[in-house]
């Protein structure tokens, strides 16, 4: 009962979506309320109950939330249409709902996006990164993606993402798969030094893909790891990606050495000023032969970025995401197929993008297969990881979860140039695990006490 309850949900919120976002097209500031009040009017008052109060809210106060959406709107009217069709109704409402009823008829994880590397080639050699090693050796073909892609839609999924490599050295196969795949949505991690007026217009052309680019901070941080002038490329990108109207986000990984900077207000204003719609946090992964263990953040430095990036993103128009410390929001650790698989350009499929254990590769098998692999079963009858939310990794922060399923699964490295042991890996992070667990129980205590009183004066004010 409950399964058919969801699906006239998702129908109910698609139909309301559709209206809403014709509705808004004519007149966004004198429409967006009387959509709210058509919602409120025709939807069952119990349905995304706080997703509403949070939209209303917005609307009615003006708040940094609805400057997002107002720039959202600025965006070219066809990608602005083809975002919302694809991201937010084909992968978030059609497609979740297809998803759960896999879960329930396969007995696994069925991911909400696939993330795959169409190259291991760069055209840049940042420091410490494993591109640079590989070289241009491994890919995945055309048809390799194309299938993926379909399996994937079978599935539900209607989300997926470069990473790499850089993956605008495949910009014809990148753009031909959002052509073929036009109800799908392709965001990319991008140096953001390969786009260009031409790319732009292909861009425009095909409406669904959205770049991620990575910048470390300011100028000096961003060339002292990528080489000199590529800050300046990176924000001449985004200059043309601005004046095309189109959207697109920024990439940051913190460390020790540069969390001070990238989670300080000048560096939000700055994002914003560039034109970015979201910023994407990662906390730095000491993962493979360049692993640099001092990068990674002290318990102090990591409660900074929790506190600063959470401040921030309450009062600017930046759609802002820390995957370490956010995860209460996507009830824990969200690889092993839970909510993405990661496909490296061997054609490996990986739990997560960080950690390069696999039984499967999809040259040999289904992708339905790999997520029944039992790497990824692991995954699926272990996850949550730990009840504490601020500790939701299997490999950084609960070290002995990674050993127990590599061991029991006799799942191999796949770091094609120098596979690394699992113990040598948890080995690297079980200092970090011990020093930030107390740490993390103290801010996840705070984080329960704050919700909870805010809860009780919203009932008192009610």
């Amino acid at each position: 009962m409950s399964s058919i309850t969801d699906k006239m949900k998702s129908v109910a919120f698609k139909s309301a979506m559709k209206t809403a976002i014709s509705y808004l097209d004519k007149d966004p500031d004198a429409n967006a309320i009387k959509v709210m009040n058509l919602v409120d009017k025709f939807m069952p008052a119990d349905w995304y109950v706080p997703q509403r109060a949070a939209i209303r809210e917005a609307i009615e106060t003006k708040n940094n939330w609805y400057q997002v959406v107002e720039k959202v709107w600025d965006l070219d009217p066809g990608v602005r249409k083809a975002f919302f069709t694809n991201f937010m109704v084909n992968a978030s409402l059609s497609g979740s709902a297809v998803q759960e009823d896999e879960i329930d008829k396969e007995g696994c994880n069925i991911p909400w996006a696939i993330l795959m590397d169409p190259t291991t080639a760069c055209n840049l050699h940042c420091t410490g990164c494993w591109a640079a090693e590989y070289g241009n050796r491994l890919n995945l073909s055309f048809e390799d993606m194309d299938s993926i892609v379909t399996q994937g839609k079978a599935l539900g999924v209607f989300m997926y993402i470069f990473t790499g490599g850089e993956p605008l050295v495949r910009k014809k196969d990148i753009i031909a798969l959002c052509e073929k795949h036009s109800d799908c949505e392709f965001l990319s991690f991008t140096n953001g030094t390969l786009i260009d007026e031409e790319f732009c217009r292909e861009m425009l052309r095909v409406k669904n893909f959205v770049p991620a680019l990575s910048v470390e901070g300011f100028e000096t941080a961003t060339d002292g790891r990528r080489g000199s002038g590529t800050y300046q490329k990176v924000v001449h990108a985004m200059k043309l990606l601005k004046e095309h109207r189109l959207p697109f986000g920024i990439s940051t990984c913190y460390t020790s050495a540069n969390y001070d900077d990238v989670s300080s207000e000048a560096y939000f204003d700055q994002m914003i000023d560039w034109g970015a719609l979201f910023v994407w946090y990662f906390h730095y992964m000491p993962v493979g032969q360049g692993a640099a263990p001092e990068l990674l953040p002290t318990p102090e430095q990591r409660t900074e970025m929790y506190r600063r990036i959470r401040k921030y993103r309450e009062t600017k128009p930046i759609f802002s995401m820390d995957f370490q410390n956010d995860a209460e929001f996507v009830g824990g650790c969200i690889a092993g197929g839970r909510r993405y698989l990661h496909i490296n350009a061997a054609g490996d499929v990986e739990p997560c993008v960080f950690i390069h254990y696999s039984n499967a590769n999809i040259h040999q098998c289904t992708l339905l297969e790999a997520l029944k692999s039992p790497i990824f079963m692991e995954y699926y009858k272990g996850q949550p990881f730990n009840d504490n939310m601020l500790r939701p990794c299997p490999m950084l922060e609960n070290p002995e979860f990674l050993r127990e399923m590599v061991k029991k699964t006799g799942a191999k490295s796949t770091d094609c140039e120098q596979p690394e042991d699992v113990d040598t890996l948890c080995d690297r992070t079980e200092p970090y695990a011990q020093r930030w667990a107390p740490v993390a129980e103290e801010l996840w205590k705070e984080n329960r006490e704050e919700k909870e009183q805010r809860s009780g004066c919203e009932r008192c004010i009610g």
